[in-house]
């Protein structure tokens, strides 16, 4: 896949199939628009035209917006997918007054060769979102491209994932979150240094800081999670909360690998969530704590594939 952040200089070279949003989540009703428009394309180059920052964050300045996936992971997603090429444009106050023709010349046909797009029934762009799917297949006639609708049924399917998603999320339910994407979800970061409690009770974490404020993390509690160093998967559990037992307040993610003792201090790694365990507790002491923990690692053993236990 062709990844395209440098809009404003991009002419694509052959004539191009379009579906166009945001795809937050990459989820499996993501998934079937995507396949539509590769088995439909007709030989065209088929592209996703999507946004960031989302355009919420631009428009609104909600800073309480929360995504599934942050940019770079979206990327990772759809890699998979079998898409030729992505285009993220940099959303901003100017794109949003694009008037909805000058949208369709200037950047679907002068940019991305545009030959045919597949979009939602319901989809609406230009200057204040005036623009519907009738209008595309006048500007359609007007520039010589197709327009195929998704239907009603699918784009409903797409919505309904996305609130599930963030809400299962909210809640925890990492197995219904992990169902809809259709893959488990992730959380990516870089390894710093903690307060070193983990190696006192002899548990070492690796802390895990998210750069992004926007993206979404789940309820706080103890979770079964994996990760992979050098194509080897390895198992552990995490922590998100702020550690009470030790009068924490500050949120943190902290992971305990399963016989791992590899130094990681500064790498960028990618947790894999693949079952909530427990709520976070404060305990009456450390002793009290360490017992659960090893309770905790006595389940997430048990919950580790045959093929994978040691």
């Amino acid at each position: 896949m062709n990844t395209i952040d440098f809009f404003d200089t991009y002419r694509a070279k052959n004539p191009s199939a379009i579906t166009i949003g945001t795809f937050d989540g990459v989820h499996v009703g993501h998934i079937k628009i995507i396949k539509n428009l590769i088995a439909k394309s007709e030989g065209l180059n088929t592209m996703l035209l999507t946004f960031f920052p989302h355009p919420r964050m631009v428009l609104q300045q909600d800073s309480n917006i929360k995504l599934i996936n942050t940019i770079e992971e979206r990327i990772q997603l759809l890699e998979a997918t079998g898409l030729d090429t992505l285009i993220i444009y940099p959303f901003n106050r100017e794109f949003s007054r694009l008037k909805a023709r000058d949208f369709v010349r200037d950047f679907l046909i002068k940019h991305l060769h545009l030959k045919k797009i597949i979009i939602g029934y319901d989809h609406r762009f230009g200057r204040n979102r005036t623009a519907n799917i009738d209008d595309l297949r006048e500007f359609g006639q007007a520039f010589d491209f197709k327009v195929a609708e998704i239907k009603a049924k699918e784009i409903d399917d797409i919505t309904i994932s996305s609130t599930k998603i963030r809400k299962a999320l909210d809640e925890g339910d990492i197995t219904t979150a992990n169902t809809y994407l259709g893959y488990e979800f992730m959380l990516t970061g870089t390894v710093i240094s903690g307060k070193g409690l983990g190696n006192t009770i002899h548990y070492p974490t690796a802390n895990i800081h998210i750069k992004e404020a926007y993206k979404l993390i789940p309820k706080q509690g103890v979770y079964f999670v994996k990760s992979t160093f050098d194509g080897q998967t390895v198992y552990g559990m995490m922590n998100i909360g702020t550690n009470p037992t030790v009068s924490g307040t500050k949120q943190t993610i902290e992971v305990h690998f399963f016989d791992f003792d590899r130094d990681i201090y500064g790498e960028k790694i990618q947790i894999r969530l693949l079952k909530r365990l427990r709520d976070e507790q404060k305990f009456d002491s450390i002793e009290a704590l360490q017992a659960q923990l090893q309770k905790d690692k006595q389940t997430s053993l048990a919950l580790i594939p045959n093929d994978h236990a040691n």
